[in-house]
């Protein structure tokens, strides 16, 4: 692994203006300017790793700020000093004795650090030689859960519980791997329906996601109850009724208000209610999944649940029916790794949040490792995608009939091409700048 020691590290605002044409548009987030916080680093062999976070626009400078005070945290480490003691090293960036005041472990200075964490693997794969997904499936349960901080979540799940799990992954995991590489991971669709667009815009792309054989799809909802009522109507009327669609509130009601407003849309049949309020509000969460239980609605959470603790806290809580990890929320890797195997053990399906700037190309790495390695099922579980803005990466996203294709080329698919990183960066990018003399 001749990756050297770490000598640089520079971070970029990187901002799509999807804001215009509402693309990413949600009963919460109306203008999204679709961004990356994008971290290089680079050793003194010449290797470089690329990571990111995602953002929505404004605060994206606020994100550069914390990955650059995590900088001298970072230089003069090896890889190998790293990769020796992963968990050591995810302390050292989480638990800085005066910058962790400012999470911790949650919030921007947590989103930073994923940038970081992300850049790291990529690093790590490349010099592997390996994707992301096959470096993990390829490694020991033991030097896996060596990754992993179970501080704050040994009630749930010890490091005994995880080796277990991970284990009895190994049972049939070539098969699993194959199946994989041939037929892809299932995927559903987000890009039909975000709560801006036209009745006509829908149809027209729902139509032609049908055509192209998807078979899941999502509706961004809670703006109008009347709107949600004729936009689900619709879009159920044109799937028909053995494709699922599930909804999506991003955080917009209030408990009993969720409640009531997905009764009246029950009538839909939507597989899950997603983020229907609070993202921090685990017993309102509980109240809901209780209350939609006989339904037959399930309820789904995680793109912004802070870290491992909560996600502990909803699985125990039994307030969540889907849990949906983010690979750029939480600290990476490191901690995406516990999260999936605590669902494992609680036994709740994972059908991770993608979308925005990349987050298809590195989750896709994570729920590949999930099923090959530690759920074995596809059981209800899907990964999200969005077709917006992956022609600004270097090895973007494939489907293939509605499944993510296994990536081939080493690393976390996390590379952009600079001539695009160039053009977005706010604000002086030739985009931003075009759009400021408008």
């Amino acid at each position: 692994m001749p990756s050297g020691k770490i000598c640089g590290l520079t971070v970029k605002d990187v901002r799509f203006p999807t804001s215009l044409e509402q693309h990413g548009s949600d009963a919460m987030h109306t203008d999204p300017d679709y961004s990356a916080a994008y971290v290089i680093i680079e050793t003194d062999s010449g290797m470089r790793g690329f990571g990111l976070t995602f953002t929505v626009g404004r605060g994206t400078e606020i994100v550069v700020c914390a990955v650059e005070a995590l900088r001298p945290l970072v230089l003069g480490k090896s890889l190998d000093e790293i990769t020796a003691d992963f968990r050591s090293f995810y302390r050292l960036l989480t638990s800085d004795g005066q910058m962790r005041w400012v999470g911790p472990e949650k919030g921007v200075i947590h989103l930073a650090t994923a940038a970081v964490l992300n850049a790291v693997w990529d690093l790590w794969a490349r010099a592997e030689g390996k994707p992301v997904w096959k470096l993990l499936v390829d490694m020991e349960p033991e030097k896996l859960v060596s990754c992993i901080d179970f501080r704050y979540i040994s009630d749930a799940l010890t490091e005994e519980e995880a080796l277990d799990i991970l284990h009895k992954g190994q049972e049939g995991k070539q098969q699993r791997e194959e199946d994989m590489l041939r037929e892809g991971y299932p995927a559903y669709t987000t890009s039909c329906a975000w709560l801006g667009y036209t009745d006509q815009q829908l149809t027209q792309l729902c139509s032609k996601a049908l055509a192209d054989g998807w078979t899941a799809f999502k509706v961004k909802v809670g703006a109008e109850l009347d709107d949600d009522i004729r936009r689900c109507r619709l879009i159920r009327q044109m799937i028909g009724p053995e494709k699922f669609l599930m909804i999506d509130a991003n955080q917009r009601w209030d408990v009993g208000e969720a409640v009531a407003w997905v009764t009246h849309l029950s009538e839909f049949q939507p597989l899950w209610v997603e983020e229907p309020t609070s993202p921090d509000d685990i017993l309102g969460h509980a109240h809901i999944s209780k209350a939609l239980a006989p339904l037959g609605i399930g309820v789904a959470s995680g793109e912004q649940c802070h870290n491992r603790v909560m996600f502990k806290q909803f699985l125990q809580a039994s307030a969540l029916q889907f849990v949906q990890i983010d690979s750029c929320r939480v600290g990476s890797v490191n901690e995406n790794l516990a999260i999936l195997i605590m669902a494992s053990k609680f036994n709740v399906p994972v059908c991770p949040h993608a979308g925005g700037v990349g987050l298809c190309e590195l989750v896709q790495h994570l729920i590949l490792f999930d099923y090959i390695c530690v759920s074995t099922s596809l059981d209800k579980r899907m990964c999200e995608y969005v077709d917006h803005l992956h022609e600004h990466f270097k090895n973007p996203t494939l489907i293939r009939n509605a499944h993510y294709m296994p990536p081939v080329v080493p690393g976390f698919s996390s590379e952009m091409v600079e001539s695009s990183v160039d053009k977005h960066t706010y604000p002086h990018g030739e985009v931003w700048r075009s759009m400021n003399q408008l």
